[in-house]
C-alpha cells in the first residue's frame, strides 16, 4: 500500500470523526501556535533593544564606577555601585584625550516630582549640556539645560514623556510650569522626544536637571555614576577607551590595571549582553510553548489507541484478506501524521496572528524567523510520528481471528 492510498485512508478515517479530530489537533495547533509566537516575541524584543541602545549615540563610551576586579570593604563591586568617579575626571579626560570629542557627565537618582495635586517617583538625572550629543537625545519643544545654567545651578527642569503624561493632563503644556523636586522648585523649559525602552531603562521616565544642581543641591554628593563620551572616530574606539583606561589609573593613582575602580564599556558590549539576555529570555519562552506540543502529543496518542480499539474489526478485515503488517503499521502512523500535520498548519496561521497582535501590544519589529516556523512544523510532524508509532505498532500486532472476534 502506497503513501498515497495510506493518505487518503487517513482523511477518510479522520474525516468520519470530525469532533473529535477538530479536538485533538487542538493541541497540537496551540503548540505550533505557541512556539512560533513565543520566539517572535524575544526576537521582536532582541531587535527592539539593539535599535534602542544604537539609538543612545554613536561612537559612545560608557565609564562607570566599581569593577568586578577591585573589592571594597571585603565584597566586590559591581559595576556603577560605587562613588569612584568625579567631576575632575571629566574635566581631565575632555582635555588630555585627543580621540574624544565631547564628554557628558552624569548623576542620577530616584526622588518625588509633584505638580499641583499630582505626583510620581522617578529618576532624576544631572546633566551637562553636551549631554544631547553624546546621547543622540533632541528635545520636543522647549530648550535643554544651557551652560548658564549649569554654572549657575539653576534650578531648570526637562521632561521626559512619560512625565509630562503623569503630571500633566492632556493638551496642559508644561512649559513655564513649576514642578517640585524634593520640596524644591524647579522650571519646566523643555520637553524630550520619546525615546522609548532601552534594556532595563526607560529613557521616557526622568526628568533631566543641571548637573551641579543634582550634585550641590539635590543629592548632596561629588561623585558621577557615569561618564558618556562620544569618540572622534569609530575606527579609534579601542585606541580612546585604552588612552582614557591609562588616564584614570593615572587620576585614581593606581598602579594595577586589574585593581581599576572603573569599567569603560562600548555599545558592543552593552549589545552583547542584552543579545544574551534576550537569545536565554526566547529559548526560555520557546522552551515553555514547546511542553504544550508533547501534551498535544500525548493527545494524538490516546485518540490514536481508541480510533485502534474502535476499527478492531477493521483492522482484522484487513489483514484476512491480505494486508500486511507494514500496511497496517503504515496506516495508523499516517492518520497520526496528518493529524498532527493538519493541526501544525492551523498552528503556523495562529502563531503569525499571536505574533503580530503581541508586536503591537509590546511595540517592538514583528519579526517572525522561517527557521522558528519550520522548526515548530518538522516538531510538529516529529511529535505525530514519534507518538503515533505505539497506537500504530499496537494495530499491527493484533491478531487478524483475534480482531476479527472482537465486538
Amino acid at each position: 500500500m502506497n503513501i498515497i492510498k495510506n493518505i487518503k485512508i487517513a482523511w477518510r478515517g479522520l474525516s468520519a470523526n470530525k469532533m473529535r479530530s477538530g479536538l485533538t489537533m487542538l493541541g497540537i495547533m496551540i503548540g505550533v501556535g505557541a512556539v512560533i509566537a513565543m520566539i517572535s516575541v524575544g526576537n521582536g524584543a532582541t531587535a527592539s533593544v539593539t535599535s534602542r541602545i544604537q539609538s543612545l549615540g554613536s561612537n559612545l563610551l560608557m565609564i562607570m564606577p566599581g569593577s568586578a576586579g577591585i573589592a571594597f570593604g571585603g565584597a566586590r563591586q559591581a559595576a556603577g555601585t560605587a562613588t569612584t568617579l568625579t567631576n575632575d575626571d571629566a574635566d581631565a579626560i575632555t582635555k588630555e584625550v585627543p580621540t574624544v570629542e565631547m564628554v557628558s557627565p552624569e548623576f542620577s537618582g530616584s526622588a518625588q516630582v509633584v505638580y499641583l495635586n499630582r505626583n510620581v517617583n522617578t529618576r532624576i538625572t544631572g546633566v551637562v549640556p553636551e549631554y544631547q550629543e553624546v546621547h543622540n537625545s533632541n528635545v520636543a519643544f522647549g530648550e535643554f539645560i544651557r551652560p548658564e545654567d549649569q554654572n549657575a545651578q539653576s534650578r531648570v527642569a526637562v521632561l521626559g514623556q512619560n512625565v509630562v503624561s503623569d503630571l500633566f493632563s492632556q493638551g496642559d503644556s508644561p512649559i513655564g510650569k513649576t514642578i517640585k523636586i524634593k520640596n524644591l522648585p524647579f522650571l519646566v523649559i523643555g520637553i524630550m522626544e520619546k525615546k522609548g525602552q532601552a534594556g532595563f531603562q526607560n529613557l521616557d521616565d526622568q526628568v533631566f536637571i543641571p548637573l551641579s544642581t543634582a550634585q550641590k543641591r539635590l543629592f548632596g554628593s561629588d561623585n558621577l555614576q557615569s561618564i558618556s563620551i562620544k569618540v572622534k572616530n569609530e575606527d579609534e574606539m579601542e585606541l580612546a577607551a585604552n588612552q582614557i583606561s591609562t588616564l584614570l589609573l593615572h587620576q585614581h593613582k593606581i598602579d594595577n590595571p586589574n585593581n581599576a575602580d572603573f569599567r569603560i564599556m562600548n555599545q558592543t558590549d552593552i549589545l552583547s549582553t542584552m543579545t544574551q539576555v534576550s537569545a536565554t529570555f526566547t529559548m526560555l519562552l520557546g522552551g515553555i510553548a514547546a511542553i504544550s506540543l508533547i501534551v498535544g502529543g500525548i493527545g494524538i496518542m490516546n485518540i490514536m489507541l481508541v480510533s485502534v480499539t474502535e476499527r478492531t474489526r477493521e483492522i482484522g478485515l484487513r489483514k484476512a484478506v491480505g494486508a500486511k503488517r507494514k500496511d497496517i503499521l503504515g496506516q495508523f502512523l499516517t492518520e497520526s501524521v496528518v493529524l498532527s500535520l493538519l493541526g501544525g498548519s492551523m498552528g503556523l496561521l495562529l502563531g503569525f496572528i499571536g505574533s503580530y497582535i503581541f508586536s503591537i501590544i509590546g511595540g517592538w519589529p514583528f519579526v517572525v524567523s522561517m527557521t522558528s516556523v519550520l522548526l515548530a512544523f518538522l516538531f510538529s510532524a516529529a511529535v505525530g510520528i514519534f507518538f503515533g508509532i505505539y497506537p500504530a505498532r499496537r494495530a499491527s500486532l493484533l491478531s487478524p481471528i483475534e480482531a476479527l472476534r472482537y465486538e
